[in-house]
């Protein structure tokens, strides 16, 4: 759902402006047992390999050593542990003003090359210049690659083999689970403290999230908005929404999502068209914010609106523990504030 331009009705550019998936990592060494690699370090030698989303096995002689990142897919494996290694992103990961984009995480942005911060943008020739052993991005849509400019995409193709793991039509579970194993399989320890101390506070969450879920009978309605826009979310294909009603959350259900599936786009003369006790708005940097919409006159007489009951929406998750775990805390707390209004 990013919104940097007038855009195309479809996941890639909502998100961009504004089956598989289970599969085991399957990592071989050379004599190994286990199937896990074989400890050797990635200029000494030993095979490495990895079965993305795609069912697609991704074998080299050794760990990768310069991985370049869709900056989503570096945020959650630097939760993770993966760090060093990754020395080139993609994908909106500093403001204008030079700090980290929301959607970078805790990732050390100044620590990696950047290739392009907005949708088509990515640069071939400084790409090729990091050498990259493996390239890593998102999957929303079946055969996907997040953020893989249409125009470039054979020649980045070519450079280095890629990666993706499915992030749309699944619950957070899955996309989460996955790259922790293709984190572990790049060499992150899953016990570190750090990983263990995340995964428990994101569990206590989801129960606490469960638990308001069912005593707090509160209608929310995921969305986003732009300039020309209000796309109300569909619960049933974005992975995050996806979990949260498992958590037993009650969403709005649009009725007549655009191509995709992942929302139904209103015009703003029609933005009223559902009721709803909380807007779980869509954050990222280049959507519209509560403080833009004060003129648009169906945003001001929405209940929630009214009510100031409107809750930040990170719609484009960090896959990971540490990052989906303030997500269900917000979303927790915004639930438990609300008051019945719609």
């Amino acid at each position: 759902m990013r919104h940097a331009r007038a855009l195309p009705l479809s996941r890639r550019g909502l998100l961009a402006a504004g089956g598989a998936v289970g599969l085991g990592a399957l990592v071989t060494a050379c004599g190994s047992e286990d199937g896990s690699n074989s400890g050797k370090d990635a200029k000494g030698g030993g095979s490495w390999s990895f079965t993305d989303d795609r069912k697609k096995k991704i074998s080299l002689k050794g760990r990768p050593e310069h991985i370049v990142a869709y900056i989503g897919a570096a945020a959650a494996l630097y939760d993770f542990g993966i760090d060093k290694q990754i020395t080139g992103i993609f994908g909106p990961s500093k403001l204008k003003n030079g700090k980290p984009d929301v959607q970078a995480g805790d990732f050390p942005v100044d620590h990696a090359q950047s290739l392009g911060n907005a949708w088509g943008q990515f640069n071939v020739e400084k790409y090729a210049t990091l050498t990259p052993d493996l390239l890593i991005t998102n999957m929303f849509d079946p055969g996907a690659l997040f953020y893989i400019p249409d125009d470039s995409k054979k020649k980045i193709l070519e450079l280095a083999p890629s990666a993706a793991i499915t992030t749309g039509r699944v619950s957070m579970l899955e996309p989460i689970k996955r790259y922790a194993e293709l984190a572990e399989a790049l060499g992150a320890d899953l016990n570190a403290k750090k990983v263990t101390d995340a995964k428990k506070r994101f569990e206590k969450a989801a129960e606490e999230l469960r638990k308001t879920a069912k005593s707090h009978r509160i209608k929310v309605m995921a969305c986003s908005a732009s300039a020309g826009l209000f796309y109300v979310s569909n619960p049933k294909v974005n992975a995050d929404l996806i979990y949260f009603s498992e958590l037993g959350v009650d969403f709005v259900q649009p009725r007549k999502t655009d191509k995709g599936g992942y929302f139904e786009s209103l015009s703003w003369e029609n933005a009223d068209k559902y009721d709803a006790d909380v807007l779980f708005l869509d954050n990222r940097t280049a959507t519209l914010q509560p403080d833009a919409l004060t003129g648009k006159p169906t945003w001001s007489k929405l209940p929630a609106v009214k009510a100031d009951q409107i809750a930040p929406w990170s719609s484009e998750p960090r896959f990971s523990y540490a990052g989906a775990a303030p997500l269900i805390e917000s979303l927790t707390k915004a639930i438990q504030d609300a008051k019945k209004v719609s």
